[in-house]
């Protein structure tokens, strides 16, 4: 069975989000997939399987659980469809408990992911064990069904922040994410819009590099904000990743990344059995 590794929102090796892709003809056991995960360590592994030439079911497992929505692993899985049959420009995946995503092969190497949005809903006292776990001064605090999204102040507090991870493990399986307006004093920023970071120690990896599901809520929050659709954000973790957003709509957003192959392997699985 073959497997890639792709760096995903990245134009570059060795940048963006890692992430494992198995093309499927049917569903492996859940364990297998699980385990396969665990096996590769990275912060996803995508599975998809095959409804038809433009249809695909798709499912993304941590190392230590299955997940609801991973971005970045749909764009990476994307990237093996479109790379493996080139004749092919426009797919649909079909989720579970969230609907459809629709995706589009760009000219520009850019694919272009059409996702649900997720309106985060502002805390009005936020977990006194999510202030402990910041440094920063903490201007607003929302919340999706995921994650727990904190407001900073400028650029440099994203950039400088080390959480507490063990508190953030502690939050009930909630992930955290951090974002600002960029505030352009950084030369190498100065093309981003808002500067972000996702903590996730509970997914099994300590911070996320590049987050695509995060971006569906922080694009219609910051759409609010800012009063504008159109917003290009960089996630800062060590590796850092660039994402192309606009908010759509019918509660829908665009998110348009790059990818990069580093690699295919044969997984050597004949010999396992599961029940």
């Amino acid at each position: 069975m073959k497997m890639y590794q792709v760096d995903a929102f990245s134009h570059e090796l060795f940048k963006g989000n890692p992430a494992a892709v198995l093309l499927l003809d049917e569903w492996l056991e859940d364990a297998l997939m699980q385990n396969t995960a665990l096996e590769n360590n990275l912060s996803e592994t995508s599975f998809a399987k095959r409804i038809d030439d433009l249809n695909y079911e798709i499912r993304w497992f941590s190392p230590v659980k299955e997940v609801q929505f991973c971005g970045y692993g749909t764009l990476a899985t994307s990237f093996i469809i479109f790379r493996n049959f080139p004749h092919i420009s426009s797919l649909t995946f079909h989720v579970k408990d969230i609907g459809q995503f629709f995706v589009e092969k760009l000219s520009n190497e850019k694919i272009s992911l059409n996702f649900p949005v997720q309106i985060p809903q502002k805390l009005e006292q936020p977990p006194e064990l999510l202030i402990e776990a910041l440094n920063s001064e903490i201007l607003e605090v929302y919340e999706n069904p995921q994650a727990y999204i904190v407001i900073y102040r400028d650029t440099d507090c994203i950039l400088n922040e080390i959480p507490n991870f063990n508190l953030i493990k502690a939050l009930g399986g909630k992930r955290v994410a951090i974002t600002a307006l960029n505030d352009h004093k950084h030369e190498n920023l100065k093309d981003y819009d808002i500067v972000s970071r996702y903590f996730t120690p509970s997914m099994g990896v300590d911070e996320d590099p590049v987050t695509g599901s995060l971006h569906t809520s922080l694009i219609p929050l910051w759409a609010t904000k800012t009063g504008r659709n159109e917003i290009i954000a960089y996630q800062a973790s060590s590796r850092g990743g660039v994402l192309y957003c606009r908010l759509l709509d019918n509660d829908r957003v665009e998110i348009k990344g790059t990818c990069r192959l580093y690699m295919e392997a044969v997984l050597n699985l004949n010999d396992l059995k599961y029940k």
